[in-house]
This record gives C-alpha cells, sequence and structure tokens, in this order.
C-alpha cells in the first residue's frame, strides 16, 4: 500500500470529503421531495424561503460534482502523483460549504452554521495539502 504510504494525509481527507459530500449529494437526489420540504421548513423566516428548490439544486450539483472530482482525483494521485483534480474538488467543497454557511446565518441556525466550521477546517486542510 505504497499509495498510502506516500500521500497518507492527503488521501485520508479525501475520503472523508468523498463519503460527507457523495453521500450527501446522493441524499439529495434520492430524497428530493424530503429535502426540499425539510429545507422550506428550515428557511421559513429567511430571505431565502421562496429560492429553496433552485439553491438546493445549485448545492446538490456542487456536491455531486466535488465528489467525483475527488474520487478522480484519489486514483489520478495514486496513478501519478498529480493532485490538480483533487484541489478542484476540494476547493468546490470550501464554496459549497460557504454556500451553506451562508444559508445557515440567514436562517438564524448559528449551531448549524457552527457545525460547518469543523467540515470546513478538513477541507482547507485538503486544500492546504493538495496545493503543496
Amino acid at each position: 500500500m505504497n499509495f498510502l504510504s506516500n500521500y497518507p494525509t492527503e488521501v485520508l481527507v479525501l475520503l472523508f470529503l468523498i463519503v460527507t459530500f457523495l453521500q450527501s449529494g446522493i441524499d439529495k437526489l434520492v430524497d428530493w421531495n424530503g429535502n426540499v420540504s425539510f429545507i422550506k421548513e428550515h428557511f421559513k423566516n429567511s430571505p431565502l424561503k421562496n429560492s429553496v428548490p433552485l439553491l438546493l439544486a445549485i448545492i446538490l450539483v456542487l456536491e455531486i460534482i466535488a465528489g467525483l472530482l475527488m474520487v478522480f482525483g484519489v486514483y489520478q494521485l495514486y496513478t501519478s502523483g498529480a493532485k490538480e483534480i483533487a484541489l478542484l474538488g476540494t476547493e468546490l467543497c470550501a464554496i459549497a460549504l460557504i454556500f451553506l454557511l451562508i444559508g445557515q446565518r440567514l436562517a438564524k441556525d448559528y449551531a448549524g452554521a457552527m457545525s460547518l466550521a469543523v467540515y470546513f477546517l478538513v477541507t482547507l486542510l485538503g486544500v492546504y495539502l493538495l496545493n503543496n
């Protein structure tokens, strides 16, 4: 398992983010109506209340694309040591998390916003490692 010994932290961070973002995106696809209903209720008192389906679709697309880029990035890291595709995926994760943070803050869900900080820190670690 030379691959893991050459890039252990990068691979583990990528696997964490892949599971997080692909699972989230797939869940949105499989239960679109349930997610829209839940998010509409969550944002009922925010300025975003009338844009929930569009904004949820944007997050869904970002999550799926980021997850797929990171899957391909892990493969590329294994085969050639190249990090560019994985880096692009982690950067999309960071953008998605910032969008989610904005939504949580507008909904005045400060505990939810705070929980995103953990994911954002892991994502920043991935960006840092993949840039070096």
